[in-house]
């Protein structure tokens, strides 16, 4: 017979315990799988279900051998570390709601977890997060400043100073002016 294994059976059932815990601590791992077979034999076969407590999971090498072999060692070591209590909740939040925790700390620190991960590189060099803490920082926006911020870069537009502001802005008005005398003409 041929045992079919759903791949996220076990992922989701460890997620749903680890959500559904306040404490954070997965009471057990589920295990399930279905055999799929030509068979008239198997055809009335059931799922298959392990239930195990996080302790015993941690022991049970045979059942981490099969987790290997179905879904390979990256999920495994990922299970593991879930029951071990080693989860990683900030790469699990939806990406609005780090942009707004994210906005409350230091640039010094925007940029160390800007070098955690790929993610979060992403994230803390987003146009959406330094449009926040540039309307936050800054008293007064005008729909000039917003345009070339947009051109540039939010980020860029942060880091730009004054100075170097006024002149790019006085530059891209130059430049609006000679169109719109050339549109007129």
């Amino acid at each position: 017979f041929l045992k079919v294994v759903r791949p996220l059976s076990l992922l989701l059932s460890v997620l749903g315990n680890l959500r559904s815990n306040s404490a954070f601590v997965l009471p057990k791992v589920i295990f399930r799988w279905w055999k799929i077979s030509l068979r008239n034999k198997f055809h009335e076969s059931r799922p298959g279900e392990i239930k195990e407590s996080q302790e015993d999971f941690l022991d049970d090498s045979s059942l981490h051998i099969q987790i290997a072999i179905v879904f390979g060692a990256k999920v495994l070591e990922h299970v593991l570390n879930l029951c071990r209590g080693n989860y990683d909740f900030l790469e699990w939040l939806p990406v609005p709601l780090l942009l707004y925790i994210i906005s409350f700390l230091e640039l010094e620190d925007i940029a160390r977890l800007s070098q955690v991960s790929r993610r979060f590189e992403m994230i803390c060099n987003s146009n959406a997060l330094w449009e926040n803490i540039v309307e936050n920082l800054c008293d007064t926006i005008t729909p000039e400043m917003k345009e070339l911020a947009q051109e540039m870069g939010w980020k860029q537009f942060f880091f730009t100073n004054r100075l170097q502001l006024q002149l790019q802005l006085r530059r891209r008005r130059q430049k609006q002016d000679a169109q719109n005398k050339k549109v007129t003409e």
